[in-house]
C-alpha cells in the first residue's frame, strides 16, 4: 500500500491508509465521487469486517462496489446539502445499512435518515467506536466524525472545515459566527496532529490550520 497523502484525483481518485485503534487494524478509504469532487470515506474494522461509510455522496455504482467487500453497519451523512447524499438511497438499498444525520438537516434531504443523532453520541463499528460532533454553521445539523487512533485522532469534517478555512456560510453573519464557534470550541480543542478529512479536496491537520483562526474570523468567511 502506497503512502497516504490525502490527495486523490477529482472524480476518480481512491486512496487507502492503515491505522491502529486499540491495537486493532483499521483501514480508511477515501474516494472522490461526482462532479463536485465529493469525498466519501469508509472506516473499516478489519478484524470484524464491519464498516461505516461517511457521505454516500454520488456515483452509486462506485460506492456500492466500494462497500461490497465489507459488512456496512452505518452510513453517516455529514450534512443535508444535496451533493452529499445523491447515492444514499442506492447504497442503503444494497446494504441495509441505517443512515444517521444531525439535527435540523432532514428538511434539506429527499432520503429520510433512520436516526437523528446528538452531539457526543457514539457509533459502534466492530471493535471500535466513533464519536459524533455537532458543528453547526455550514448547516444547522452539520456533524463531524471523530476516530481516536493510537497514533493520532482522525477527524472527518464534511463541509465544516477545509484546508484554508471554514465551509461556506452563504453571506450569513449569524451562520459564520456559529461555524467559527464550532471550530474554536469543538474541533480546535483537539491536538494539532489531528488529521482532517474534508468533504471535498485534500486533507490537512488541525496544526496546519490553527494559526489562521484569527485571520478567518477577521475576513468574515
Amino acid at each position: 500500500m502506497s503512502e497516504y497523502s490525502g490527495h486523490v484525483e477529482a472524480g476518480t481518485g481512491l486512496a487507502r491508509r492503515r491505522i491502529t485503534v486499540g491495537g486493532a487494524e483499521v483501514e480508511i478509504t477515501k474516494r472522490s465521487v461526482g462532479p463536485m469532487d465529493n469525498n466519501a470515506y469508509l472506516i473499516h474494522d478489519l478484524e470484524s469486517g464491519e464498516a461505516l461509510l461517511i457521505d454516500a455522496a454520488n456515483d452509486p455504482a462506485t460506492l456500492t462496489e466500494l462497500v461490497a467487500a465489507v459488512r456496512l453497519v452505518g452510513i453517516h451523512t455529514t450534512h443535508g446539502h444535496f451533493d452529499h447524499w445523491q447515492a444514499l438511497d442506492a447504497v442503503r438499498a444494497a446494504t441495509g445499512a441505517p443512515v444517521t444525520l444531525g439535527p435540523g438537516d432532514q428538511e434539506m434531504m429527499e432520503p429520510r435518515a433512520d436516526r437523528i443523532v446528538a452531539h457526543g453520541e457514539r457509533l459502534t463499528v466492530g471493535g471500535l467506536e466513533v464519536e459524533l460532533l455537532h458543528t453547526p454553521g455550514h448547516t444547522p445539523g452539520s456533524v463531524c466524525v471523530l476516530l481516536r487512533g493510537d497514533d493520532r485522532a482522525h477527524l472527518f469534517t464534511g463541509d465544516t472545515l477545509f484546508p484554508g478555512g471554514p465551509g461556506n456560510t452563504f453571506g450569513s453573519a449569524d451562520a459564520f459566527a456559529q461555524i467559527m464557534e464550532s471550530l474554536r470550541t469543538v474541533l480546535f480543542v483537539l491536538p494539532d496532529d489531528t488529521w482532517v478529512y474534508p468533504g471535498h479536496g485534500d486533507d490537512t491537520t488541525l496544526g496546519a490550520e490553527r494559526p489562521s483562526l484569527d485571520e478567518w474570523q477577521a475576513r468574515g468567511w
